[in-house]
């Protein structure tokens, strides 16, 4: 069974992607939301954020997310050690459940695929490209986030340019190429790998 990567910058249309893949009846793996399940539950991931971030971190018992991204998003080092505590066990989750999945192949939906290291472990990378403009508009929407915030995210991940370089194969997610028949089309290319 093969793995395979779909990464891209955040408001790419990633997920978008990843459910069109699955009614091809492809299995995929979301990599943000076992992080957070993880960061939720697995006991050893929860003692650690807590002796890095401190007790506010947590809210009757669960994550306090805003409050984590106020602290790592404003400084690079919190944010590295964060990700350095979060991706060993994310990689080991998602291993094991790949190997529980009986498809010709697999999905591992990802922003930071190639930051994080994860890409290695992956036959072949698929990265959702959409101009920047789009991409703001859309998480502005979805998030409610600022322009400004939205941009110092986009500052810690690689540019859209390079990630694209990276990967092997790419979807145009710009509002003007239709998306599903580039997913078909890839779909028909990694049966046929």
């Amino acid at each position: 069974m093969k793995k395979i990567g779909l990464t891209g910058g955040i408001g790419s249309g990633k997920t978008m992607v990843a459910k069109l893949f699955e009614t091809l009846g492809i299995p995929v793996y979301y990599a943000d939301d076992a992080a957070r399940r993880l960061m939720n539950h697995d006991p050893e991931l929860k003692l650690q954020l807590l002796s890095h971030f401190g007790e506010a971190v947590y809210k009757n018992g669960l994550l306090d997310r805003s409050y984590l991204a106020s602290i790592v998003f404003n400084d690079l080092e919190k944010l590295e050690l964060l990700n350095s505590l979060i991706h060993p066990i994310t990689l080991r989750d998602a291993d094991q459940w790949m190997r529980t999945q009986h498809s010709p192949y697999v999905i591992k939906e990802a922003a930071i695929l190639f930051e994080s290291g994860a890409a290695v472990h992956l036959d072949y990378v698929i990265g959702v490209s959409a101009p920047v403009q789009l991409r703001l508009q859309r998480v502005m929407e979805r998030d409610g986030l600022s322009a400004q915030e939205i941009k110092s995210r986009m500052d810690k991940q690689l540019s859209e340019s390079m990630k694209m370089k990276l990967c092997d194969f790419v979807i145009v997610n710009d509002e003007v190429e239709l998306v599903i028949p580039q997913v078909i089309e890839l779909h028909k290319k990694l049966l046929a790998l």
